[in-house]
């Protein structure tokens, strides 16, 4: 078999295959003193992420503000840093909510989405003065026995709805074409301690087309004016959800990526198309993958060499699908160390016992000896709230400080994070011998 040779460390697309250093901090001292596998933060780029997308945002509409989706990363650390940003929560289950409540942030700085909101939090959220989109009509019978304890409330409801892109989410919330919204605005109007004062509306994950975006909010001003006109109500503002893809992801079916700039621009466009002379709502977005995916790093380490017959290199790696969502997106998986010559299509597998557990089919790496790190990159969305308790434990998250420091904010788990609620009975133990306590 020819394969493929190189003798620099670009790959033919033009990508490094070594990444030695993350914001100057070598790759093999974070292994050294953190172990492997681990996640790594950078936080100048969680910084620099979240001031780019607001100074944009900002600029073409300035009545607007940043909601973080929590379900994308809720590491208290990376919440923390967005919240000094200037970063509402966005909350989707009542989890999520007591987690946003006990880092400190007001009720009135959160957002509660979802389809399932017990009723004890969102007796919570109304009291505190939450942002609550109700997602079905048994929801807003919920919220209305509530208000009659708690008093006069203002909610929001979520809305699907057809934004001629590849996204055709009609699981969340009130269809507006059909006629539903209008009936959930319908039965808000009957009730007296009621008030509708908000439209959400999320149009999907990883929108590629932008003008999605400018047909939600056209659509949405014209309902909140039919609304108001029929209802007498004060709709203060519109939420537009998040959805927007990492900037190094999810390019177009043309291969052309589309920038934060690109998607402004096109709910500026439905703003300025659609709001009449003198109104000026509240835009809220809620963006989570496009503000922390390139700040996170999974490095994981080499422990089992193989090769294929045909000669193809193989490695068995000690991090996988157990902490690494892989059908979410394609990853870069780079050498981190530094390293020179040629350059082999190799196959990268996780250390699951499971055929699928496979990294890279066909990754181009320069030969790797066993304890060489790799890094894969952006993995700061997802991993870190979706992976698993699964055949190994999970491991450890550090942050890298603005100035270089190196802090760590989730300790690697053991066997007696997976045992701590575990109970075994009594007539259980007997014949086990000793071993067990």
């Amino acid at each position: 078999m020819n394969l493929p040779s190189q003798l620099d460390n670009i790959d033919p697309n033009g990508v490094a295959v070594v990444r030695s250093e993350i914001d100057s901090v070598r790759v093999t001292d974070l292994v050294a003193e953190f172990g492997s596998p681990l996640f790594v933060f950078s936080e100048q780029t969680l910084r620099a992420n979240y001031r780019a997308f607001s100074s944009v945002l900002c600029s073409n509409y300035a009545k607007s503000q940043i909601a973080w989706s929590y379900k994308t990363n809720y590491l208290a650390a990376v919440c923390a840093i967005f919240h000094q940003e200037g970063a509402f929560a966005e909350v989707v289950s009542a989890m999520e909510y007591e987690k946003a409540r006990k880092l400190g942030v007001p009720g009135g700085r959160i957002i509660y989405n979802g389809p399932f909101k017990s009723k004890s939090s969102l007796a919570d959220a109304l009291q505190q003065g939450a942002r609550i989109h109700a997602d079905h009509g048994d929801e807003l019978n919920d919220l209305a026995e509530i208000a009659q304890a708690a008093g006069p409330s203002s909610i929001g409801i979520r809305l699907n709805m057809d934004t001629e892109s590849g996204a055709r989410w009609q699981r969340f919330g009130f269809n507006l074409e059909s006629g539903q919204a209008l009936k959930a605005a319908e039965r808000i109007a009957s009730l007296e301690q009621l008030m509708l004062g908000g439209l959400h509306c999320h149009v999907g994950t990883a929108i590629n087309e932008p003008r999605a975006y400018s047909i939600a909010v056209r659509k949405m001003l014209e309902f909140k004016y039919q609304l108001e006109e029929r209802f007498d109500f004060r709709i203060e503002y519109l939420d537009i959800g998040g959805g927007f893809p990492s900037k190094v992801l999810h390019t177009d079916p043309n291969g052309l990526g589309n920038s934060w700039a690109d998607f402004v621009a096109e709910i500026a466009q439905g703003l300025e198309g659609g709001l009449r002379n003198g109104d000026e709502p509240t835009l809220y977005l809620e963006p989570g993958r496009s503000l922390v995916d390139t700040a996170g790093f999974l490095i994981t380490s080499v422990v089992g060499r193989k090769r294929f017959r045909d000669g193809r290199p193989a490695y068995v790696v000690d991090a996988g699908l157990n902490v690494l969502i892989k059908s979410w997106q394609d990853y870069q998986i780079q050498s981190g160390e530094d390293s020179s010559g040629r350059l082999l299509p190799s196959k990268i597998y996780g250390p699951m016992c499971m055929d699928i557990d496979v990294l890279a089919e066909n990754v181009l790496l320069p030969s790797l000896h066993r304890g060489c790190p790799l890094v894969i990159s952006p993995a700061g969305a997802y991993n870190v709230t979706q992976w698993m308790q699964f055949i190994a434990s999970r491991p450890a998250v550090v942050l890298i400080g603005r100035e270089g420091s190196i802090e760590q904010i989730r300790e690697r788990e053991d066997l007696s994070d997976i045992e701590r609620r575990e109970l075994l009975p009594d007539r259980l133990r007997n014949g086990l011998g000793e071993s067990i306590a």
